[in-house]
């Protein structure tokens, strides 16, 4: 769990900590305000799995190249010793292939990077664009944000009754 996976949550749980208050006290401001967050935490907490799977898929393709990378290696060795006893010309070969598996992992390690990076990018800027989303919605609709949150405080408040 990262950083912003574990402000998000506790950005929302905030939220919805406040978005209750507001329902208890019946200021509709601090459920707005509760809702925001919860939205808001929801997003930094979706960033933040994003951020992290991209970077565990950077990880992982960063140990495929490097194994790719050994692999050639080894097998490269392997090909110009076979070369050089058979004959000087296939060593010269060997060797270029070689190089040219190598460049080709680390070209390959390289986009993963790359690609995971832009997915991080484009996951943080959806949140950022989900947010503001919810918080333009919630403006503009205080009343029907206001109800909401009612009602989800009356279900709440109805679940945790001993009784029903």
């Amino acid at each position: 769990m990262n950083r912003d996976e574990l402000r998000g949550a506790s950005r929302h749980l905030k939220g919805r900590v406040q978005t209750a208050l507001g329902g208890l006290r019946g200021d509709p401001a601090q459920q707005v305000r509760g809702a925001a967050n919860q939205v808001a935490g929801g997003a930094q907490y979706a960033y933040g799995r994003a951020r992290e799977r991209a970077e565990d898929f950077a990880d992982t393709a960063r140990e495929r190249a490097e194994d790719v990378a050994h692999t050639a290696r080894e097998r490269a060795e392997d090909v110009a010793h076979t070369a050089r006893e058979r004959a000087e010309d296939w060593g010269h070969t060997a060797r270029e292939r070689a190089e040219e598996l190598r460049n080709t992992a680390r070209e390959r390690a390289d986009r993963a990077i790359k690609d995971g990076r832009h997915v991080a990018r484009e996951a943080r800027r959806r949140g950022e664009a989900y947010r503001r989303q919810a918080l333009a919605y919630a403006d503009g609709h205080r009343t029907n944000t206001v109800l909401g949150i009612a009602a989800l405080a009356f279900a709440a408040g109805w679940l945790i009754r001993r009784k029903r």
